[in-house]
């Protein structure tokens, strides 16, 4: 696993509930990646969704979400990867900024999530299975998550900021590279 990369929140989304996002992640002996993601604060302020059955679901991003993007450095496409402390995970594949490949249909293989809930933090630990990701080669991230207070209000973590408002599909975002070797 990786030292904790810290992400920092959008300065127009503030969010007094969380003091602080960080994530680890590692890259699996098979090709799959690991990522650990920690939200420190106090979690009974956020609102989170109500668990579901395990599986694959859209719009997860209007709620509290954990996000990564991923890609290979120079190219153009990337997938999106949405993890729900719901249970739930979604995953879209883009050719190009916001285009997304309409003939992308996801592998069977499915993303596996445990939640961990803590007077003092949230733990989302999510594991994406090689079948899903481009293997032999570096690749390039961009880690987000999407928290949403009590009262509804959005707030928005990232590695890096590129924009005046948040965007996660920009590329300038993507800035954490991770090689095909497990550590």
């Amino acid at each position: 696993m990786t030292a904790p990369l810290h992400l920092i929140p959008h300065p127009v989304t503030p969010c007094p509930a969380v003091t602080g996002i960080h994530v680890r992640v590692n890259r699996t002996a098979d090709g799959g990646v690991d990522l650990a993601y920690v939200l420190s604060g106090a979690p009974a302020l956020l609102r989170l969704p109500p668990p579901r059955p395990p599986g694959p679901a859209d719009e997860l991003w209007r709620h509290t979400c954990c996000e990564a993007f991923i890609g290979i450095p120079g190219q153009p496409a990337y997938r999106e990867f949405n993890f729900s402390p719901s249970g739930q995970w979604a995953v879209y594949a883009f050719t190009d900024t916001r285009q997304r490949d309409g003939a992308f249909v996801p592998a069977a293989a499915a993303a596996a999530l445990a939640l961990r809930l803590l007077p003092d933090r949230l733990e989302l630990d999510a594991h994406i299975p090689a079948e899903l990701l481009s293997s032999g080669v570096p690749l390039q991230l961009g880690l987000s998550v999407v928290v949403e207070d009590r009262g509804g209000s959005l707030a928005y973590w990232a590695l890096v900021h590129p924009a005046d408002r948040p965007d996660f599909h920009l590329r300038e975002g993507h800035t954490f590279a991770l090689t095909d070797r497990p550590s």
